[in-house]
């Protein structure tokens, strides 16, 4: 995994946790929503990520 792309991932995942926790405390659906797709995204870009450094071996 690329330095670049895990320091995306893991902000992607740490930002969108941070939305759905803060969509949660204030009732805000959007919020919660917003933040929880970002999560997956950082999630599906590490995932990404790691398979590429399973082939490369």
């Amino acid at each position: 995994m690329t330095a670049n792309e895990k320091a995306k991932a893991k902000t992607e995942q740490a930002t969108g946790a941070a939305k759905e926790t803060a969509g949660r405390t204030v009732g805000n659906e959007r919020l919660t929503a917003e933040g929880r797709t970002e999560r997956m995204k950082g999630d599906a870009r590490q995932a990404k990520e790691k398979v590429k450094d399973v082939g490369k071996r």
